[in-house]
């Protein structure tokens, strides 16, 4: 089979011979047999696959072919819609393999044949709009035949109208339910439990995790091998997932549940509706008593906050209140003694969130437009994560195209405290000495001073001048962003798209069909982002993407660092700025014929000692801080004369 997975992904293959433009990649074969090799000795694996490595096709040929169950996880629900509905077919049809394979999203992800039955009987209560989406999504519901929401164009996926007719595990009645033997939920994990290979997504691995250290079963089906895309994130993601959160809109929501539930079930007296109206004033005084200023911080900053405090008190008696009201109820229906164990956990993680932070966890809340959320995140997952592992005996393979730093992988398998693994660093067979330049522009201040970020702007109009636009202009701020954007409002010619001014994909779609176009984007547009040919050959990066200090679970891991006598900034903060930088440094060279430039604008990468650690992670290409070779590149791809060469 070693062989086999290699000679698949070969010149005479079937791979070759059924997909169109398939080329053949050595690396890509390297990394398809390593990956068997994990599947038969049940040894973990971590590989970097370099962009254009083609490392879906990978790990797809092993996964299809090991006769194995097999689960997918990828980082984002785009990437598992992709694997899901365009490469598994198109391997799956050149293979000509028999593997049956399913999709399986988190349960807000799916459609609540109960909260819409629910939602169409209560339209005499709801706006005009909100009326006609539910007529839209009553006549979708009728037709579709996963109950997946993403089929529904029509109301984008984070339209708060999906939350009314969707489930969570805390509202979710289960089998008392008379639409469970149609639930959307059900049937999907059902065809996952059924299926050789299933894709899922990071947030659906860690909760489903998670429910099996808590005791409360399980949401995914027993694999074999587990294969981790889009690796790099899955420790951060991780955090959130092992820690505890709760938020305010989360007891109004909780309340307005009761009161309707008491109103159709029982509609005895006034007494559990003004206790359930009770709970959602203290939640919206808790709220306003953080401010209405959207920020994030430690929750020693507010811990000794006398009216905070006192909101806190309030909010957590009248769900006492409340509680005690409602318990006698719950034999009275499946809905009501489904809302009291809501109460109950809620009450629990407000009592955990509002303590002071311990050695293993920090506490922490963040102030949005509509709420307050507070959580307990653990400073480290390691131990957490390698427990929960343990559970899902089998083959874990790990992969991304930015998990090394300097060419090791220290910083990521000790975030997720693997110890018993083989790695694999595979660079891209993209020819960047051919296809790219690294532009360094000198005479930039350091980054802290005031008039950095208009000097950048400087530098980088010159640079899109010469590209004639086509460019990627990354930040690591939004203050930076629109400064930016005033500026270039005025001074280029050319179409500019911004981040935040419309949605992501449909900013990324008019980018790609518009001529000369620039586009300004922070985190969101530094990964998962693939835009090919002339359409984009510049990507600009403001500053070196280290990770803000002003970041509460962030401060509080370089604390705890310090504290264990390690080096912080070279133990943390530096490698996770270099992977964040060679994602973003990915965006440029997608394909074979690509061709552009890379400007860094951070002086640090030459002031620096650890300037060399960003730049020996980065692929080789030619460096420059001439503006005239910026020139001569684009002439040379444009077939006309080149200068002062």
């Amino acid at each position: 089979m070693l062989n086999d997975v290699a000679q698949i992904l070969g010149e005479k293959g079937p791979l070759a011979d059924q997909i169109d433009q398939f080329s053949v990649r050595e690396q890509q074969q390297q990394m398809a047999v390593a990956i068997q090799a994990s599947f038969d000795q049940r040894q973990d694996l971590v590989v970097e696959a370099g962009t254009g490595t083609g490392k879906t096709f990978a790990y797809l040929v092993p996964a299809l072919c090991s006769g194995k169950k097999v689960i997918i996880s990828t980082g984002t629900k785009n990437l598992q819609d992709q694997l899901f509905k365009k490469d598994i077919p198109l391997v799956r049809q050149a293979l000509k393999m028999p593997v049956t394979c399913a999709l399986l999203k988190g349960r807000s992800n799916y459609l609540c044949l109960h909260r819409l039955k629910q939602q169409q009987s209560n339209l005499d209560n709801l706006p005009p709009k909100s009326i006609m989406q539910i007529q839209g999504i009553s006549s979708w519901a009728r037709q579709t035949t996963t109950g997946d929401v993403s089929e529904h164009v029509a109301i984008p996926e984070g339209d708060m109208l999906w939350s009314r007719v969707t489930s969570t595990s805390e509202n979710c009645i289960g089998s008392d339910c008379d639409d469970f033997q149609q639930c959307h939920v059900m049937l999907a994990r059902r065809e996952a439990q059924s299926a050789d290979l299933v894709v899922i997504n990071h947030h659906l691995l860690l909760s489903d995790m998670s429910l099996m250290e808590d005791g409360f079963g399980e949401l995914l089906p027993t694999a074999d091998v587990y294969l981790i895309d889009e690796a790099h994130q899955l420790a951060e993601i991780a955090s959130s997932f092992f820690g505890v959160g709760v938020s305010t809109q989360q007891f109004i929501e909780l309340g307005s549940d009761i009161k309707k539930e008491y109103l159709a079930q029982i509609n005895e007296s006034k007494e559990i509706d003004q206790r359930a109206d009770a709970v959602q004033k203290a939640a919206r005084d808790l709220h306003l008593a953080f401010g209405s200023k959207a920020h994030r911080s430690a929750w020693n900053l507010v811990s000794k906050d006398k009216n905070i405090i006192a909101q806190i008190t309030e909010l957590d008696d009248c769900l006492t209140a409340l509680k005690n009201e409602l318990h006698p109820l719950c034999e009275r229906s499946t809905e009501m003694e489904s809302c009291f164990s809501r109460l109950v956990v809620l009450q629990e993680k407000l009592q955990q969130v509002s303590q002071e932070s311990t050695p293993e966890h920090v506490h922490w809340f963040e102030v949005h437009q509509r709420s307050v959320s507070m959580h307990l995140t653990p400073l480290n997952i390691a131990d957490a994560f390698q427990v929960k592992k343990q559970k899902k005996s089998g083959a874990w393979v790990f992969t991304s195209a930015t998990l090394s730093v300097s060419g090791g992988f220290d910083y990521f398998v000790q975030g997720l405290g693997l110890t018993d693994y083989q790695s694999l660093l595979l660079e891209s067979p993209f020819n960047y000495s051919q296809q790219a330049l690294l532009y360094l522009p000198v005479g930039l201040p350091e980054p802290n001073n005031e008039t950095y970020t208009g000097k950048v702007i400087d530098k980088a109009i010159e640079v899109l001048k010469k590209s004639e636009g086509h460019a990627f202009f990354l930040f690591t701020s939004f203050k930076a962003l629109n400064i930016a954007r005033d500026r270039l409002k005025k001074e280029l010619a050319y179409p500019l798209f911004v981040q935040g001014e419309g949605p992501r994909d449909v900013i990324l779609e008019r980018f790609r069909k518009t001529p000369n176009a620039v586009l300004l984007g922070t985190n969101s547009f530094w990964e998962g982002v693939d835009v090919r040919g002339d359409a984009l050959t510049c990507v600009i990066i403001d500053k070196l993407p280290f990770a803000s200090p002003n970041d509460p679970v962030f401060q509080a891991r370089l604390d705890a660092l310090k504290e264990q006598g390690i080096n912080p900034f070279m133990f943390y903060q530096l490698p996770k700025a270099v992977i964040m930088l060679k994602q973003g440094v990915g965006r440029l060279i997608r394909d074979a014929s690509d061709y552009g430039v890379l400007m860094i604008c951070d002086p640090r990468l030459k002031t620096k000692s650890y300037g060399k650690t960003f730049l020996k992670s980065l692929p080789a290409m030619p460096q420059s801080d001439s503006i005239i070779d910026i020139h001569n590149l684009y002439l040379r791809q444009r077939g006309a004369k080149v200068v002062n060469e």
